[in-house]
């Protein structure tokens, strides 16, 4: 299966290019985010993949330029709608955040405040953006409340986050992330604090209004199972680069670079039942000591000579997937 030429025009909803965020740190400037470049049409959904250490939430807090210092987006452009946002003054990038691209956070309890009701707090989002009264802010609020199927909204909106489960708090901040129909969400781990059921639960949920709605999403995880079920594109970063992109299906089904092989293997379902999971041996490269050529060398058992020399670069395969490899 091939990937399909990116639509041009209106369709195209977010393009990233050569994105680079480094950290300014007593050591010397460390690049966390190294020459990412994605595009993202309307409705389409991508997933963000790999370890912690990655670059996946750096890469989605950059998008909003919510990256705060020591942290500066160094170079490139993150283009919405046509328009480079990444230049934007904080005034002017606060109208968009919240109202055409909204982020679900990992932790609902560290994104609500806990000494506000959720009806203050949904409808303050509504009135930042929307010069109406209160009544139809809450109107909406309820209205946004019952597509996430709160039961009793009227009821809810009066009650504080403590009141909640941990399920139902990640439906509130989903909701409040739909509140003024955005064109984009990005959702970062939104299920890590959740048991299995509540997970399917949530992704469900938001693969059901990005198709209703007709929503981009992207989805920062590091659990490819995940992706595999709700997003049609992945791509796989290690040390602040993307390794390997193309089709969810192709992905899976058909991993080139090793690294996402081994991502592969280490799913509990990969191998026989009562077998001992795969792992992939080693762990992240530090900022600090990047190893020189492929930063995956250290831990790839088909590595060359030339993967400890130079780096390489993404380069597109038959399959039609995009892998940064000297081995494939």
């Amino acid at each position: 299966m091939k990937i399909q030429p990116e639509h041009q025009g209106e369709d195209k909803l977010l393009e990233v290019q050569d994105l680079t965020v480094k950290f300014a740190l007593r050591k010397g400037i460390l690049p966390a985010v190294n020459n990412v470049s994605f595009t993202l049409n309307r409705g389409e959904r991508l997933g963000l993949v790999g370890e912690s250490g990655a670059g996946k939430s750096v890469t989605g807090f950059a998008l909003l330029n919510l990256i705060s210092k020591p942290g500066f987006i160094d170079s490139g452009k993150v283009l919405f709608g046509g328009r480079d946002i990444s230049a934007l003054k904080d005034d002017e990038m606060r109208k968009i955040r919240g109202d055409r691209i909204s982020m679900i956070f990992q932790d609902p309890m560290m994104t609500l405040n806990p000494v506000l009701t959720i009806g203050t707090q949904m409808v303050e989002t509504i009135q930042a953006h929307r010069n109406i009264s209160r009544a139809e802010a809450e109107r909406i609020c309820l209205d946004k409340l019952r597509k996430v199927y709160i039961p009793s909204p009227e009821k809810r909106l009066t009650q504080y986050p403590h009141e909640f489960s941990g399920g139902m708090r990640q439906r509130i901040v989903i909701a409040i992330a739909l509140l003024l129909e955005p064109s984009l969400i990005i959702a970062d781990e939104p299920t890590t604090a959740l048991d299995v059921t509540i997970q399917a639960e949530i992704m469900d949920l938001l693969l059901e209004l990005c198709e209703v709605h007709n929503m981009g999403l992207i989805l920062i995880t590091h659990d490819l199972a995940v992706v595999s079920q709700v997003t049609q594109k992945i791509a796989v970063m290690y040390a602040g680069r993307i390794i390997e992109m193309g089709l969810t299906q192709e992905i899976v089904t058909n991993p080139l670079h090793p690294y996402t092989q081994g991502l592969i293997k280490a799913l509990p379902q990969a191998g026989p039942r009562g077998a001992r999971l795969n792992q992939i041996p080693g762990i992240m490269p530090s900022l600090y000591n990047m190893p020189s050529g492929c930063a995956f060398n250290p831990r790839c058992t088909k590595k060359l000579p030339l993967c400890c020399e130079e780096m390489p670069t993404l380069s597109s395969r038959e399959s039609g997937s995009l892998v940064a490899c000297h081995c494939v």
